[in-house]
């Protein structure tokens, strides 16, 4: 089964927007079509936090390029979405908010790290038992996603802005050995890592990127990008990064 990541499109209302030198619109629209021409036969769609930049009019933009889509395309808010905005303007399929969905023999359980008034994450009780619940309750390999990371990118500045009080996300998913993966967005830069049998991904955005392993915040040169996973009966993984070209981003803009 092929699933497709996107994440941090970071749109504005207008499609001249611009977030750290590149029009966000232009470059999720080059992401998007890179996307589904490479990968046609995908499952469904995750977008895991800041779809727009602080303008709730940046919906109706991700609505315009994502509502034709006839397969799920599963959201979680991230720290510059508004959830009741998103909420609304996202009602109806293709979109589902949060929640835990099933798809063969994967499950995708969709966690609100979203803490009002803070750039880092924060899961509340009733989120940390819905995980805990859902994970009870199917014995099918789960995929957790969540904006926030959940552990140390090695980046001081962006390691103030993670998930707080990660150890209790992290002793949930010990106590389920079916967790397989989890993943984020919010770190704008790609990883790949274990925790004992867990894979754990972080996947760049579809906009701009922050240099890893920098202690101040600093944007990196590389493209914009997404994420395919290959995911089989078995609960192995196979996942890629696909960067997007400056010449793909001309060709959509023209």
């Amino acid at each position: 089964m092929q699933i497709l990541q996107i994440t941090d499109p970071h749109l504005y209302g207008s499609a001249t927007g611009r977030l750290r030198g590149v029009e966000t619109d232009s470059s999720l629209r080059a992401a998007l079509d890179d996307a589904i021409a490479r990968v046609p036969d995908y499952a469904a769609m995750l977008v895991t936090g800041d779809l727009v930049q602080d303008d709730i009019s940046g919906y109706l933009r991700f609505r315009s390029y994502f509502g034709n889509i006839k397969k799920p395309v599963l959201c979680i808010p991230g720290n510059h979405d508004e959830p009741e905005a998103m909420r609304k303007e996202l009602n109806g399929a293709p979109f589902e908010i949060c929640g835990t969905h099933e798809i063969g023999d994967w499950m995708f359980i969709m966690l609100d790290s979203y803490n009002p008034g803070h750039v880092g994450g924060h899961l509340s009780k009733n989120e940390l038992a819905r995980l805990d619940n859902s994970l009870t309750g199917s014995r099918k390999h789960a995929m957790v996603c969540l904006h926030h990371h959940p552990i140390p990118m090695g980046s001081r500045w962006l390691d103030g802005v993670g998930l707080a009080e990660a150890h209790e996300f992290w002793r949930i998913i010990d106590a389920h050995t079916h967790v397989r993966a989890v993943v984020w967005g919010h770190v704008h830069q790609a990883f790949e890592g274990h925790r004992g049998d867990v894979r754990m991904f972080a996947t760049p955005s579809t906009g701009a990127q922050f240099l890893p392993k920098s202690d101040r915040y600093a944007v990196d040169s590389r493209p914009p990008a997404y994420r395919s996973f290959e995911l089989h009966a078995d609960g192995r993984i196979d996942s890629r990064v696909h960067w997007v070209e400056s010449s793909q981003m001309r060709q959509t803009a023209s």
